[in-house]
């Protein structure tokens, strides 16, 4: 077997262009007449939205346009799917995507609230303190044991005992080979909660070419293609239009 992808070392090819400084990054991109966003985001895990005042943000020297759910639209809508779930008999998939702003209830800490454009980023985030928000608090749901049972707190209505998925797949008999089986083994695993540690944290910068009629989208992301196609998706467009 060649050693070329194993067993081997392999010449990393994006070094050169790192160690010079000649690396493209998000931050890196600068257009003309560009404004800068921030997100007000939820500091509680479930609750009622009663109210949502940005007319201090508003008064702010620099500041371009403050919207929340309300100031949408028709562009207020969860996101499109874009991995179906697999075709297996009896499967329980209830779909809820994400989206863009919270309306009426926040169902995780970080759910965005609201949208600040601002001249730079550093008054865009300095708006949102500005921002008044009134929560009716819920009982949140932190145990995912305890948000199976008939008792527990509802993230989202209609979905009962907070199952998003259950998918069951067999292959064989297994009940003939555990019978015949000198030992079978049970274990519980736990999984760790995993985070990512890119060089390059979040961030996008789009740029909408009217006489193209043409979106181009700088993204920090592994899947620029799920990217394009949700976007193009969310806002009517061919996914031709979406670069």
């Amino acid at each position: 077997m060649s050693t070329r992808t194993f067993g081997g070392p392999i010449r990393r090819n994006e070094d050169a262009r790192l160690l010079r400084g000649q690396a493209l990054f998000v931050d890196d991109v600068e257009l003309p007449g560009m404004v800068h966003a921030a997100f007000l985001r939820s500091n509680v895990a479930h609750a009622r939205i009663r109210s949502i005042d940005v007319s201090a943000a508003l008064a702010r020297d620099g500041v371009v346009a403050v919207y929340t759910a309300a100031d949408l639209g028709d562009y207020w809508a969860p996101g499109p799917l874009l991995v179906p779930p697999p075709p297996i008999k009896d499967t329980i998939f209830n779909q809820r995507t994400q989206v863009p702003l919270a309306k009426d209830k926040v169902r995780h800490v970080g759910e965005p609230l609201a949208v600040v454009l601002a001249q730079s980023r550093y008054l865009a985030e300095d708006v949102l303190a500005d921002i008044t928000i009134e929560f009716e608090p819920l009982p949140a749901v932190v145990d995912l044991e305890k948000a199976l049972g008939e008792n527990s707190p509802s993230v989202h209505e209609g979905v009962r005992a907070n199952v998003a998925a259950h998918v069951r797949q067999s292959r064989g008999d297994y009940a003939a080979a555990r019978a015949r089986a000198d030992r079978v083994i049970a274990r519980r695993f736990h999984y760790d909660h995993g985070a990512s540690q890119p060089m390059e944290t979040r961030g996008i910068v789009a740029n909408w070419d009217a006489r193209a009629n043409q979106l181009t989208v700088w993204d920090t992301t592994q899947a620029p293609v799920f990217l394009r196609n949700g976007l193009a998706g969310m806002l009517g467009m061919s996914e031709r239009q979406c670069a």
